[in-house]
């Protein structure tokens, strides 16, 4: 649900920063469940994780209390950018994305951090204040790994080294004689990590315990459930970079029931959208429920999660996107399957069920 089609849930800009007034983990969860579909278990991670940077209390003892940057690992096209999106809004602070596959692939990768951060500025409106308290989506971290049979990766290894410094805190040096303090700006780092969950399965340390109650069990599962610094190291990130995340929030795959959610469900959902798009042209669309269905059905098969949700909405509404400028007297249409043509209806009284 990540990038094009999981934006389908972002809120509208008259939502942000409704949460700046009454921060709470559980008020982050209501205000995430509102835009983005399930996951619920990496919301509460990411919620507990957010309340406690945002509200880090200043010691009278001069203890210094560390960050904790956050991992995100799940399937591709499950939320993982929409979800720190959502947050960013939620919170009011400044919010930029950036590839790891692209910071990679450059050989200047010093400077392309420094582009990020300027960007961070940039959308905190040259407020290094603000800036400051910024969040940075690091996406397709786990790119950076070794590849297997050849020696390890020197420009992911790199880019991890040369992202070190700034997720753990430090001045950076920006054009003009700007500094930045990153001490403060939340990395939240992201990625499929395909293959770890292998990793995971043959490092289970905790099956030789005895549960006899439900609870104990659950325990036991979440325990098992765990990735752990080793998983990542064994994966092909270096332990510094790996312990610079000491946060990790697992995503599930989305089943069919959680991509119709997605299309129908989200204040912003693709349906709404279009909804809205039609209602501006004194039309109503009416979408089936067993068309959700069969839409969710061919993305399940994509395996890319929700991103290919807005193509296939896309291609079915097209049609009647073209159509209706040119028929002022249609009031409403109705589109009962995905593989039959919309019906326009002047009269709406003629639309039946």
């Amino acid at each position: 649900m990540d990038t094009d089609s999981a934006k389908e849930g972002r809120a509208g800009g008259a939502n942000a920063g409704a949460l700046t007034g009454a921060l709470t983990p559980s008020a982050i969860v209501r205000y995430l469940d509102q835009h983005v579909v399930g996951q619920d278990a990496a919301k509460k991670t990411l919620a507990v994780a957010v309340y406690s940077h945002c509200r880090k209390p200043a010691t009278a003892d001069g203890v210094e209390i560390a960050k904790s940057n956050i991992l995100l690992i799940g399937p591709t096209g499950t939320g993982k950018t929409l979800l720190c999106e959502t947050l960013s809004r939620a919170l009011d602070v400044p919010f930029v994305t950036a590839d790891a596959t692209s910071l990679a692939q450059s050989k200047y990768v010093n400077e392309e951090i420094e582009a990020i951060l300027l960007r961070l500025l940039d959308k905190a409106g040259g407020d290094i204040a603000r800036a400051q308290k910024g969040i940075v989506f690091i996406d397709e971290i786990d790119k950076l790994k070794a590849v297997e049979g050849q020696p390890r990766a020197t420009s992911g290894e790199s880019v991890q080294h040369a992202l070190l410094k700034i997720m753990e805190g430090a001045p950076v040096k920006l054009g003009g004689g700007r500094y930045i303090d990153t001490s403060d700006i939340l990395f939240i780092c992201g990625g499929a990590f395909v293959g770890l969950e292998k990793i995971t399965a043959s490092s289970h340390t905790f099956g030789f315990i005895s549960t006899g109650q439900s609870e104990n069990q659950k325990i036991l599962d979440r325990l098992n459930a765990r990735i752990k610094p080793t998983d990542l190291f064994e994966f092909g990130l270096i332990p510094e970079f790996a312990g610079r995340l000491p946060i990790v929030a697992s995503f599930e795959k989305l089943t069919r029931e959680m991509l119709v959610r997605i299309m129908v469900v989200p204040k912003n959902s693709i349906y709404r959208q279009f909804r809205e798009r039609l209602k501006s042209e004194g039309v109503e669309l009416r979408i089936e429920p067993p068309v959700f269905e069969q839409i969710a059905e061919l993305a399940f098969e994509y395996k890319v999660g929700a991103r290919s949700l807005r193509g296939i909405f896309e291609e079915m509404i097209t049609p009647v996107l073209y159509a209706v400028p040119d028929r002022p007297e249609v009031r409403r249409v109705v589109i009962r399957s995905l593989f039959e043509e919309a019906v326009f209806v002047v009269d709406a009284d003629q639309a039946g069920a």
